[in-house]
């Protein structure tokens, strides 16, 4: 290996020589001696560190180039000091013929001998080195004795131990000692490190800053003890659930150790900013079935003190007309949830259907954990339909009350609710009641599987089935039967067009006794930005006995936007469709 002497010299003599041709213009900087694959994150901590790259193109003058070559060495011995190699050989070489202004500066890297830990003491002092997770994360330190000293991973180490301090209450947490100790001549590191925990914090009183709501009301949302240990989690889930409520534009969530009680409880600060109470939306619609319509809406975030919304819509095209309105109540004592009331009007004549009903719904909504979310509702329905078949005029109209009882769970298990690149989801309802003809039982499940395949792209897998157990299929209203096709269903077939239907010409759908369908979609996003393009294949029926499985294809524009991904579809059905092709449009992360 060169000794520094001899490196010192040939740099020396490079300088010297490079003087006499005063003036000259580096083009270029290239690094050798290192593999790009390997030694990519050293490669770029040389090129962040030279100061040459700032000059390149510009003329300099002879004690600037001097300067700018003598600094080269000394930044590109630095930038590899943070990955442990602290006795390179590095060569600066920027050869030009005489006369020539124009050169390259090459740089050349020999790494040497790693430095390596030799001894490493990591202790833990006070009651903190009793605790399971610092325990643990001392246990799992690194680097650790014969392995590389590589700066960021011991300062990743070291960090992460004391951001667990102060996560579990350890406000008084300091370092006892911290020194690393480099010896070149052994290519060695010893590691000396510790912390004095201090006490561990105990939950004191909290208080919310804000004057419009009971303090009844959000009290409920504190689901520990006062006396409790401190643990910087629980205040992520009480701004999780504020953030959930949807009253606040600024939730500011502050523990005040220095504020603390002679039994270290620290009182917690909850700063609340009201969000603006009312919500309006309008907007037009257009579908190949309902035809053109408007949209109103009306949130109203928080109705009273207590914390009660309500909801309302009314979406008015030509061929389906609905109403939806919703009462909330707060419901904290035993999960996260609402109480719900609701009720809705529904007028669809299109030419798979004529059918109105009106329903009523209470419901119970919880949030098992971060996961799972269930809500168990009873449903009151009185609904009428018909089939004017072969376009008599004369409608023999069908009549149901329906009262019955349903639960419905939703799992959601992704990287990014926004824009899953990797994770499951799912949805699933058991509902079952009585008619004046028909009983029934039925039960239905849909799940979403995504998985990324680089960066760039990602695999969309869906699945989807249902089951009627019922004695007497045509008592039950059209509503809770079974339908296929759509955007959320089989693609290349309109909303209902796929399942059993009454004889030609009218061919009005009747719906089914089970549901079968499945999906596969490629995406993929062009050069990482938000535009990208999807293929799709979807195929599945709605059918009382033997399934006739019903096939789309078609391709799809995207785009990743704040709101979610905005998705534009067309597609082909490949079993005669009434339409050659559908056109779709979805906003959101369609979980």
């Amino acid at each position: 290996m060169r000794s520094p002497l001899f490196v010192f010299a040939l740099n020396f003599l490079l300088l010297a020589s490079f003087a006499a041709q005063a003036r000259g213009t580096i083009d270029d900087v290239v690094i050798m001696g290192l593999d790009r694959s390997q030694d990519a994150e050293i490669i770029e901590n040389i090129e962040v560190s030279l100061s040459l790259y700032s000059s390149l193109g510009k003329r300099q003058g002879e004690s600037r180039l001097e300067y700018l070559l003598l600094q080269a060495e000394r930044e590109t011995r630095r930038a590899l000091e943070p990955f442990g190699f602290y006795s390179p050989t590095i060569t600066v070489d920027a050869p030009r013929q005489e006369g020539e202004e124009h050169f390259t500066v090459t740089i050349h890297v020999e790494k040497g001998e790693p430095v390596r830990v030799r001894n490493a003491q990591i202790v833990m002092n006070g009651p903190a080195r009793y605790d399971r997770y610092l325990t643990q994360d001392l246990e799992e330190f690194r680097p650790n004795p014969g392995e590389v000293f590589d700066h960021s991973v011991y300062e990743d180490s070291k960090n992460r131990i004391t951001q667990r301090l102060g996560e579990r209450g350890y406000f008084d947490a300091d370092f006892s000692v911290r020194q690393v100790l480099i010896t070149r001549a052994d290519y060695a590191a010893d590691i000396d490190l510790g912390w004095d925990s201090g006490a561990r914090y105990n939950m004191g009183p909290t208080a919310f800053q804000q004057d419009y709501f009971r303090p009844s009301l959000l009290n409920q949302l504190v689901y520990w003890k006062e006396g409790d240990y401190f643990h910087q989690g629980r205040l992520d889930r009480l701004r999780e659930s504020l953030i959930k409520l949807d009253y606040f534009s600024v939730i500011d969530i502050q523990p005040r150790p220095e504020q603390a009680t002679e039994d270290y409880r620290v009182p917690i600060d909850v700063n609340l900013t009201l969000a603006r109470r009312s919500i309006y939306s309008a907007g037009l619609s257009y579908g190949s079935e309902s035809g053109i319509g408007v949209r109103l809406g009306l949130e109203r975030r928080y109705v009273n003190s207590r914390g009660h919304k309500l909801n309302s819509e009314i979406d008015y095209a030509q061929n389906r007309k609905q109403l939806f309105s919703q009462y909330r109540v707060p419901a904290f004592r035993w999960v996260d949830g609402w109480y719900g009331f609701a009720l809705s009007a529904y007028d669809e004549q299109t030419d798979y259907i004529d059918m109105r009903n009106f329903r009523l719904t209470a419901s119970r909504s919880g949030e098992l954990n971060q996961r799972w979310t269930a809500i168990a509702s009873i449903n009151a329905l009185r609904e009428r339909w018909s089939y004017d078949i072969n376009n008599s005029g004369y409608n023999r109209y069908e009549y149901a009350t329906l009262i019955y009882p349903e639960i419905s769970v939703d799992y959601v298990n992704v990287d990014d609710r926004m824009f899953p690149h990797r994770g499951i989801s799912a949805n699933a309802f058991v509902r079952g009641g009585t008619t004046s003809d028909s009983a029934f039982i039925q039960g239905w499940a849909r799940m979403r599987w995504f998985q990324g395949l680089g960066s760039n792209s990602r695999m969309i897998l869906r699945g989807e089935g249902g089951t009627t157990w019922t004695n007497e299929l045509v008592g039950m209203p059209p509503s809770v039967r079974f339908f296929a096709g759509g955007d959320q269903s089989i693609r290349g077939y309109a909303w209902r067009e796929v399942g059993p239907r009454t004889p030609p010409p009218d061919k009005f759908a009747l719906g089914a006794k089970y549901l079968v369908t499945a999906s596969a979609e490629f995406e993929h996003y062009f050069k990482g930005g938000p535009w990208g393009g999807a293929i799709f294949v979807d195929g599945g029926d709605a059918f009382d006995t033997t399934p006739n499985f019903r096939y789309g294809v078609g391709i799809g524009l995207r785009w990743r936007t704040l709101v979610g991904p905005v998705r534009i579809d067309i597609a082909h059905g490949l079993n005669n469709p009434d339409s050659q092709f559908q056109l779709y449009l979805n906003i959101g992360a369609n979980l």
